[in-house]
Formats: C-alpha cells, structure tokens, sequence
C-alpha cells in the first residue's frame, strides 16, 4: 500500500477595502476590514482537524492577519515569494479603467509596467512548488488571489497565464495535491467558501 500523499492547503487573506472596491492590492499593505477578520476567523474552524508540517505566510499584512485570526499566528513563516503580484503603475487601479485607456489589456498574459510580468510571478510560484514539494508532510500557505492563481497553474504544469481560467473569493480555501503519486499534481479542491460565516463581494475583488 503506497503512503498517503501529501496536500498543499491555500488560504486566501480575508476582505480588505481594496477587495471590496475591486481595485488591484499589490503591495499596499491593507489590513482587514471588520467582515475580513470574521471571515479570517471562520478558516480556523474550516481548518480543524487538518496537521501541517509547515505553514507560510506572505508578509503583507492582510496575509498574517488571517493566518493569525486562522489559528496559525505563531506557526506562520514570512515568506517574500508568496507577497502578491507586483502591480506597478496599476496599484490601486480597477480594470475597468486600466481596459479604458489600454484596451484588451489582460494581467495574466501582459503583466504591469512598472511591476511584474507573469513570468516573474511564476518563477516565484516555482519556488514555492519547489520549497513545498521538499516538505514531509502537508502544508498551508496564506496568500494572495491572483498571486495563488498563479501558483495553481505552476503546480499543474501550466504557464503562468493559466492562472486567469482559476478565480477566488477571500477567506476561500483550496487545495493542491496528487492524483495516483508524486508525478500527477492535481487539484483537490478549490475555492470553498462554506465555511464563510458573513459573504462579502463576489471573486472580480482582488
């Protein structure tokens, strides 16, 4: 009998103000909004019964605050790979109005002038396959949505562009794992949002 595989659980930071608006949240450092931390909190009961090896957390703010209202504060290491894609000029900006003077403009496939292109992001995705394929155990990290988009798709052995087809709500969970053994990455899950105890605004937020 082969050994049980191992999961790579994803939790999206709670709501924050620019998620609610719908405006692109590289590297502002937001905290959550009052309905982001009870739907932070409400990961930490969705999460029981699950045992980690490892857990990572983006160093942003609205990251370490749900791994911490999630249960996992203490646990949580800092790592600058899982920061959520660098937008540049469009920090801040919705798409509609970066579509508006840039037509067709589509983040996963043109990237940000003055911030990353998605191949960028997806070297930095590769690092974190890498660093958590080299885990003995499970492992949950707390990030960002188009940043865990990104990820999904280099998991599965897509381009970074892939990650425009995966959309996710805040405080969602999902998980990476296999299929018969090591060489078959699969997704699990993706984008449950039943344990969300307050609904926020629908997944176009980032």
């Amino acid at each position: 009998m082969s050994a049980v595989l191992p999961i790579i659980c994803l939790a999206r930071h709670g709501e924050t103000a620019w998620s609610l608006s719908g405006q692109h949240t590289g590297l502002t450092d937001l905290a959550l909004t009052q309905r982001g931390e009870l739907n932070a909190q409400s990961l930490r009961s969705r999460l029981l019964g699950f045992t980690f090896a490892k857990v990572f957390t983006s160093p942003l703010k609205r990251a370490v605050q749900t791994s911490e209202l999630a249960g996992f504060g203490v646990e949580a290491e800092p790592d600058r790979d899982l920061l959520e894609w660098n937008y540049g000029q469009y920090e801040g900006r919705r798409t509609k109005e970066i579509q508006d003077e840039r037509p067709g403009w589509q983040l996963f496939r043109d990237g940000c002038p003055g911030g990353e292109a998605p191949s960028e992001v997806g070297a930095r995705a590769d690092r974190i396959v890498e660093r958590v394929r080299n885990v003995p155990g499970n492992v949950l990290l707390f990030s960002s949505g188009h940043f865990l988009r990104v990820l999904a798709a280099r998991w599965l052995g897509l381009d970074a562009e892939a990650g425009r087809l995966f959309t996710l709500d805040t405080a969602s969970l999902s998980i990476l794992g296999y299929e018969h053994d090591q060489s078959e990455p699969a997704i699990r899950l993706w984008n449950d949002t039943g344990h969300v105890e307050v609904r926020f605004a629908p997944a176009f937020a980032r």
